[in-house]
């Protein structure tokens, strides 16, 4: 059913229990978000300044309590949780709700929740908890019909509403490609998911050319044709919804974003439209990066960062710290080892024991990867800024959290997965 490797059909014999437990407390898995904690902690107290005044070591400890969260989650076998996942996606459910009537708004933005003793963010708790919901629903049901697209899509369209109006672009949109990600994986046609993700393209040119869409709309139409059995339906509803996503788009544009928002979309094409409004960030992140040189200025020497020219750089512009002070070399570095944890992560997707922990792990994957890749484009002026944080660097104690609780379900899967090796 699913594209991964499946061992179920290779030879081989159980190990024995010490042999695949050992040593994943010293797992590649575990120990490069631990390193990217410790990079970033320095980047933060750089950025910060006084001790007093730093969250740098809120980070670190964080970061090592999820180190160590992590690993007690690798010995929880994830058949024994999946009773608890409805429960779960319902009590999340109810905290993005509560946001609106009780969340603390920082920035013009309402996403968090007080509990008194800590805030925590439901939306990043969302990630997780609709990766393994979608992962619950597609194991049950193979994608053949449109109707089989149903559920799919409320599990994911109410988290997907009540995270964008807080409002919350960047997560909203890690949604919809983990969504579409894990649809792919379940072996739903690429056609689908390319009509799905088109969408955004429908938006844009509906604001910027719509005469475009005179030939854009027909096209979706000729993908749903060439990917159905029921051709003339399908394409009449590919084609219906599209218009449907046109006819939305400038109320989304004029109601769901704040006027920020859509300065960020707007101006990282030319930031220099307004050097010291919306297009500040961009142009100081690049300006950061590029005085970093080959080798950089060195941990906690970077000017520009010490003076704190780049607003928020702790949480979402963390990486042109890292261009700063470490430069070229440094930035290579961490990309090469964020490459090889995605790599590590769809390599467990494809032996995993069963769909079910297949579709979990991929979903995880497809979260990092895309979070990476935005983060990384916002930061040297490539795409817009969205507010999507940079996995294990950015400052944020729930996300840091709960991407290590992401890597302890992954390791999990990873331990029973090799039982079946030789």
């Amino acid at each position: 059913m699913f594209r991964r490797i499946s061992l179920l059909n290779k030879r081989g014999s159980l190990q024995k229990k010490d042999s695949f437990n050992r040593g994943y407390l010293f797992s590649p898995l575990l120990l490069i978000p631990l390193f990217f904690v410790v990079i970033s902690g320095f980047l933060i107290k750089s950025i910060q300044g006084e001790f007093l005044v730093s969250n740098y070591l809120s980070h670190i400890l964080t970061g090592f309590l999820g180190y160590f969260l992590a690993f007690f989650i690798s010995y929880i076998p994830l058949e024994r949780i999946r009773k608890y996942l409805i429960p779960l996606y319902f009590c999340t459910l109810i905290s993005l709700f509560l946001i609106y009537f009780f969340g603390i708004s920082v920035s013009g933005a309402q996403r968090w929740l007080n509990l008194g003793i800590f805030s925590f963010q439901p939306s990043e708790v969302a990630k997780l908890s609709t990766v393994l919901t979608l992962a619950l629903v597609l194991d049950r049901k193979i994608i053949l019909t449109i109707k089989d697209l149903v559920l799919p899509f409320l599990v994911v369209i109410v988290p997907w509403l009540l995270i964008f109006f807080q409002p919350d672009l960047g997560t909203s949109l890690v949604l919809l490609v983990l969504t579409g990600v894990m649809l792919y994986w379940s072996q739903m046609p690429i056609e689908w998911i390319l009509i799905l993700i088109f969408c955004i393209v429908t938006s844009i040119l509906y604001l910027t050319s719509p005469t475009l869409l005179i030939f854009w709309i027909p096209f979706m139409g000729y993908l749903a044709y060439r990917s159905s059995k029921n051709k003339i339906i399908f394409s009449a509803l590919s084609i219906s919804f599209h218009l449907l996503v046109a006819k939305l788009t400038p109320i989304l544009w004029q109601y769901g974003l704040k006027d920020y928002q859509k300065d960020r979309l707007v101006l990282f094409l030319d930031p220099n439209r307004d050097p010291l409004g919306g297009g500040y960030h961009l142009i100081q992140s690049q300006i950061a990066i590029g005085s970093g040189g080959l080798w950089g200025t060195g941990l906690l020497q970077g000017k520009l960062t010490n003076l704190q020219f780049i607003p928020e750089q702790h949480t979402d512009f963390i990486f042109s710290a890292l261009g700063e002070e470490l430069g070229f070399v440094g930035c290579m570095i961490v990309l090469f080892m964020f490459f090889f944890l995605i790599k590590k992560l769809i390599d467990t997707a494809k032996i995993a024991r069963t769909n079910f922990e297949s579709l979990i792990v991929i979903g995880i994957a497809a979260t990092f990867l895309f979070q990476i890749i935005i983060n990384l484009f916002m930061t040297i002026g490539l795409g817009p800024v969205t507010g999507i944080p940079l996995p294990f660097m950015s400052y944020g104690r729930t996300a840091l959290v709960i991407n290590f609780i992401s890597i302890g379900f992954v390791l999990s899967i990873l331990k029973r997965s090799r039982k079946l090796r030789i």
